[in-house]
Parts: structure tokens; C-alpha cells; sequence
């Protein structure tokens, strides 16, 4: 499992669905669509219509990797912290049952607005 305690892992910029699709097509179920897509330096985050999958890619080649999924019906808590005029970045803070929080850092692009309305439809 991802340790998200290293918030660095997840300085997240926005990316084309089309890219991470291939990528997590394996364990997408029936019925289940991908909503946003945000990518790292190596690892990737994305934000289905039912789930938060994260995916650490491991080793030199990159061939290995953990997906976590994170199921929205498990939040019992969010919040988000809008970019500033120093601190472009932004933050999402979630509070699974059984996990506890998990941070992720959206570089200044990301509509963290657009991310909390999307999870509160979800969640609410």
C-alpha cells in the first residue's frame, strides 16, 4: 500500500485520461468511469465515478505497481485548501474508516474546487 504520509509522492498536475485509461483499465468494474486523472513525477491518481485509485510505480523499469483503491463510500471527512498567492499549491485531505487521512498536492493547475464538488456528490 501507498504510504501517504509522503505527501511529495503525490504533487499531482492534471492529465488526459486517454494516458492513465490504459493503465488502470484492468481493474475497472462495470458501470465504472474515469472522472479526472492526475499525475506526479512517476506516480498517478485517479478519480473514478465510484473510487480514488492511487498507483505507486515501483523499481527502475516501472514495470511494478500498487494500486490502491479508495472507495468513496469509506469517507467520513474531506476538506480541500485552495492555492494561495505564495503557495500555488493546492491541497485534499480525506478521512477513510479504517485508513485515516490521506493527503494529496495538486500543483497550482488543478480546479480544487471542481475536485470537492466532484467528491461531495459522491459522498453527500
Amino acid at each position: 500500500m501507498i504510504d501517504f504520509e509522503k505527501s511529495s509522492v503525490f504533487r499531482l498536475s492534471p492529465c488526459d485520461p486517454r494516458d492513465i485509461a490504459p493503465s488502470v483499465a484492468p481493474i475497472i468494474i462495470a458501470g465504472e468511469e474515469i472522472v479526472l486523472c492526475f499525475k506526479g513525477a512517476r506516480d498517478f491518481v485517479v478519480f473514478t465515478n465510484k473510487r480514488l485509485i492511487a498507483v505507486n510505480v515501483q523499481g527502475i523499469t516501472g514495470k511494478k505497481r500498487d494500486f490502491t483503491s479508495l472507495p468513496y463510500s469509506k469517507i467520513q471527512a474531506f476538506s480541500i485548501e485552495t492555492a494561495g498567492t505564495f503557495d500555488l499549491d493546492a491541497e485534499l485531505d480525506l478521512w477513510f474508516s479504517g485508513l485515516g487521512k490521506v493527503r494529496l498536492e495538486f500543483k497550482g493547475r488543478a480546479d480544487i474546487r471542481q475536485i470537492g464538488h466532484m467528491i461531495a456528490s459522491y459522498v453527500l
